[in-house]
């Protein structure tokens, strides 16, 4: 069963790897024909990059944090922000402002919790 299992997961991860090339050239050929990039453009390709990160992660240690889902989701949460921003709203940068400063307060909130300032790593006893 558990070949079975880790079969299925490598398969699916081959297939998320080739979906999100291909996503990714179809949005430099998008942005290409178009002869524009926009801020959800950036975003979209921050995406991603996001994606394969995880892919890679979880080749490698057979498990995911729930870092980087986090990042991709915040990112995603932005980037529909922007959207939205810009269909309602023409001055959409207002928009773009409270996505750039989601991304920057998650950002930074990821950091100080893997940093010792805050004081949140677990201190393991030597024995």
């Amino acid at each position: 069963m558990e070949k079975i299992t880790k079969n299925l997961q490598f398969a699916l991860l081959i297939v998320i790897l080739i979906s999100t090339v291909i996503a990714i050239c179809i949005e430099i050929k998008t942005m290409y024909v178009n002869k524009s990039v926009t801020l959800a453009d950036l975003l979209l390709m921050f995406l991603y990059l996001e994606v394969l990160a995880m892919v890679r992660v979880f080749w490698d240690e057979q498990s995911i944090s729930i870092t980087l889902p986090l990042l991709i989701a915040i990112t995603a949460l932005s980037r529909f922000i922007i959207l939205q921003g810009k269909e309602m709203d023409p001055t959409g940068l207002v928009y773009e402002a409270v996505a750039i400063l989601l991304i920057a307060g998650a950002i930074v909130v990821l950091r100080l919790r893997h940093s010792d300032k805050l004081g949140l790593k677990i201190k393991r006893k030597l024995r």
